[in-house]
């Protein structure tokens, strides 16, 4: 369990590392996209930063479960309640019983695993908004786009001699359009995936923990023993006495 935890966290820090120094290194080229529509690709920005602090704040928590549940599969007593995810457990199993059923152990599962689906539940939806955000600027670009070749076309005067010079000028409008589509989209699916490159380090590390739990939990499990009852026409036949043939009048 230590060693996947670790290494979960590890991938975290190294992804999230090399994805800043790649902006560092990329800066203008980086400003450029950004600043091709301020408004709405600083709020893509700003979820993929809380989309990925989110990631290891969840991880972060997983801190004091980890260390709970390592205490106690080593024997120690006295151990402070985890804070949210294994505190149901770990209430169950503060008198320490040798044994326990394994209806009791599916129920504990069962509870941990939708402790860990709720936590993750967040983080999926911080992925798909960055999706749903790529999405909106892409057809909104579009449709300034559209907006911006149908006005050009409309207020050119092909009779002009300053034909093509109107046309140039009035190619700044769609080709913004354009630029907001293509950013936005990048930016999206660009942080839809940081985040959940993220998000699958941390279902491992949670992984890491529930296996551990359920190894141990499954060491102390006794499954009952169901003991078939006999057919009851089968108990009467033995209990019938044996014929002889002595007993067997002619007739």
């Amino acid at each position: 369990m230590k060693k996947s935890f670790h290494r979960a966290l590890n991938f975290m820090a190294l992804f999230t590392a090399l994805v800043v120094a790649g902006i560092i290194y990329f800066n203008v080229e980086f400003m450029q996209i950004a600043t091709a529509n301020i408004l709405l690709n600083g709020i893509i920005i700003g979820t993929t930063v809380f989309g990925c602090g989110l990631c290891f704040l969840q991880m972060f928590r997983l801190v004091p479960e980890y260390k709970w549940l390592k205490g106690y599969v080593a024997g120690q007593r006295n151990l402070k309640l985890p804070p949210v995810l294994l505190r149901p457990v770990a209430q169950m199993m503060i008198g320490r019983p040798k044994r326990i059923s394994a209806g009791t152990l599916n129920g504990m599962l069962d509870i941990i695993l939708m402790r860990f689906d709720d936590a993750r539940e967040s983080i999926r939806y911080v992925s798909n908004t960055l999706i749903f955000l790529g999405l909106l600027g892409t057809f909104w670009g579009l449709i300034l786009t559209v907006g911006g070749f149908a006005e050009l076309i409309s207020g050119l005067d092909f009779s002009s001699e300053m034909v093509m010079q109107s046309m140039q000028a009035g190619l700044s409008t769609p080709l913004s359009g354009m630029a907001t589509a293509f950013t936005s989209s990048l930016l999206g699916l660009g942080g839809s995936l940081l985040v959940g490159f993220l998000a699958i380090q941390v279902q491992s590390a949670q992984n890491s923990v529930f296996h551990e739990l359920e190894d141990y939990l499954a060491k102390h499990t006794h499954v009952a023993q169901v003991i078939p009852q006999l057919n009851l026409a089968t108990q009467e036949i033995t209990k019938m006495p044996q014929l002889s043939e002595d007993n067997v009048e002619l007739f």
